[in-house]
């Protein structure tokens, strides 16, 4: 049952529907692995690391709203819930207890490219289809390429 109608074609909607879900598991991941890591972090440049990672916590819960409302905006029902998230995220699981500050960032890094380099699939995917949505995509890669830079840098500490 659809409540909300889209303008898309069943086809169009299906494809950018997959890539917002898409997404949004992996924003909603990631933001989880930033506090994790953020609340477990130890070493000489916690302070920085910490902050850092606060950034990433705040910009992926702002894009995975607007993701979650642009899949509801074109008739797809987004999923966020826990069990989701755990089964269809692209993001390697993080270590439990303490973690070195180094081995924060290098987690960082690896996960923000990972994510970046599906959300860019996404942006090809939803060219055509919806470039709406794609400018959706557009938008949060380039802050997630922004944080990504960030803990690259911060790497060669």
């Amino acid at each position: 049952m659809s409540v909300v109608k889209s303008t898309l074609s069943d086809e169009d909607r299906r494809a950018v529907g997959n890539a917002l879900q898409g997404a949004l598991v992996d924003l909603v991941d990631l933001s989880l692995v930033a506090k994790q890591v953020h609340w477990n972090v130890v070493g000489p440049r916690f302070r920085s690391v910490h902050l850092q990672l606060d950034d990433v916590v705040a910009t992926a819960r702002q894009h995975a709203d607007t993701v979650a409302e642009r899949a509801s905006a074109i008739g797809v029902t987004p999923d966020g819930r826990a069990a989701t998230v755990a089964r269809t995220s692209g993001i390697s699981e993080v270590q439990d207890g303490w973690i070195k500050d180094g081995e924060v960032v290098r987690a960082m890094v690896s996960a923000l490219g990972a994510i970046i380099s599906r959300m860019r699939e996404r942006i090809t995917a939803t060219g055509d289809p919806d470039p709406v949505s794609q400018d959706i995509l557009i938008g949060l890669t380039a802050d997630l390429e922004k944080h990504h830079w960030m803990f690259q840098a911060e790497a060669h500490h």
